[in-house]
């Protein structure tokens, strides 16, 4: 097996099918199944494993997204200590999961989180079975006890890097992992994120949400994502306040999102949007369980991230439906955004930048928008889809329980 510097721009592995599962019973292992990237990738393996002909169990907390997980075939193993860091919960957990590993008969283990991925180590230790995990993000790694802690994510037999930035980021913090890392970014359905597979009816229903039935006759600027400060909802409506002190008004502003419990943020924001007077530029709409619609109503994506995105999946759905986005030049969106030609990189923090980015994309004509949107469609179905993901992750499991079936002993990297 190849694993060093894979993408999912590699022909051979981009078209082949998906290997034959029959008789295996994968475990993915999460905190819980709310709307976030990581998530939503969890569901998708799950979907693969199940049309793969395995048994796709899930360890997690559960959320919004167990009714499409129950959809796809996967199964939910319900435990609600799994989301917590607290080393006695981490100890029993793994406690847990080497019973249902033992009563299920699991035959690989994947983990997606680093609480319970030390849990899913032991397990696998415990029982011997193949352990796997998935890099999703840059974690932070100012002390010593730390830059342990995370390091479990680099402990699998193999190390999955959902972006050439996260891949880069695993070798240089943990030498030791760095021939056990395979990229394999996340991935676009492009059956939900193209343009002619969304109904009348859905953009309907996000109009009726929204804006009382009635579409504005104005440019709609769409920033999705949970209502948190580093994914740059302060910065975007800084932003816009600039735009709106040098007249020009001509725009709305949508911040769809979940805050997740973070309700003073939200009244900050609230607070921001009435201090201006922009409160009919500037709307927080609160979850939307119907995104590619979200994305085929409006006319440009910002993703101001003030951290590096792992992947920037905000950047690569938006890119599928033909739309140019604005992103902060930095972590996995230097990857799904081509600067100038798909849509724009700007300094992260940096207002200045990024109100002069939204500007020159609304004074673009309509024509100049849409063939940007055109290219970023094409880069995205070209290196970013679903499929790729899934049949690039399951080629993973495939090639590790070879692995354990020509050598019959399983050793962890320490």
């Amino acid at each position: 097996m190849t694993t060093d510097k894979q993408t999912a721009g590699d022909a051979s592995l981009s078209n082949k099918s998906l290997p034959d599962l029959s008789g295996k019973t994968i475990l993915q292992v999460i905190p819980d199944l709310a709307a976030g990237g990581a998530e939503r990738t969890t569901v998708e393996v799950a979907e693969a494993i199940v049309n793969a002909g395995g048994r796709a169990l899930i360890a997690s907390a559960g959320g919004r997204l167990e009714t499409e997980l129950k959809a796809v075939g996967g199964e939910l193993v319900r435990r609600e200590s799994l989301p917590s860091k607290n080393p006695i919960k981490i100890f029993q957990n793994a406690g847990w999961l080497q019973q249902i590993i033992s009563k299920e008969n699991v035959s690989l283990i994947h983990a997606r989180s680093r609480a319970p991925a030390w849990s899913a180590y032991w397990a696998s230790k415990a029982t011997h079975i193949p352990f796997v995990t998935t890099y999703h993000g840059a974690y932070n790694a100012k002390s010593a006890l730390k830059h342990w802690y995370n390091s479990v994510m680099a402990r699998g037999n193999i190390v999955i890097a959902n972006s050439a930035f996260i891949a880069e980021h695993v070798a240089i913090t943990y030498p030791k992992a760095a021939n056990r890392v395979v990229t394999i970014p996340r991935g676009v359905d492009l059956k939900a994120f193209t343009k002619s597979t969304i109904s009348q009816t859905q953009r309907d229903a996000i109009i009726e949400s929204w804006f009382s039935g009635t579409k504005p006759d104005l440019p709609i600027i769409l920033l999705p994502g949970r209502l948190t400060g580093w994914k740059g909802q302060k910065i975007a409506i800084q932003a816009m306040t600039q735009l709106a002190q040098n007249g020009n008004k001509d725009w709305i502003l949508i911040l769809a999102g979940d805050d997740q419990g973070r309700t003073e943020y939200t009244s900050e924001l609230r607070s921001m949007i009435d201090r201006e007077s922009l409160s009919e530029h500037i709307k927080i709409v609160g979850h939307c369980s119907d995104i590619p619609a979200a994305m085929d109503i409006s006319d440009i994506v910002l993703a101001p991230s003030q951290e590096a995105e792992a992947f920037g999946r905000v950047a690569a759905e938006a890119g599928a439906l033909e739309l140019p986005t604005i992103v902060s030049d930095l972590g996995g969106q230097r990857e799904t955004v081509i600067e100038g030609v798909t849509g724009f990189r700007v300094k992260a923090g940096d207002i200045n930048a990024l109100s002069r980015a939204i500007q020159k994309a609304l004074q673009m004509p309509i024509e100049q928008r849409q063939i940007m949107g055109k290219k970023a469609a094409l880069h995205i179905q070209s290196n970013f889809t679903t499929a790729n993901l899934q049949a690039m992750t399951l080629g993973v499991y495939a090639d590790v329980l070879q692995s354990k079936t020509n050598t019959q002993r399983l050793g962890h990297s320490e």
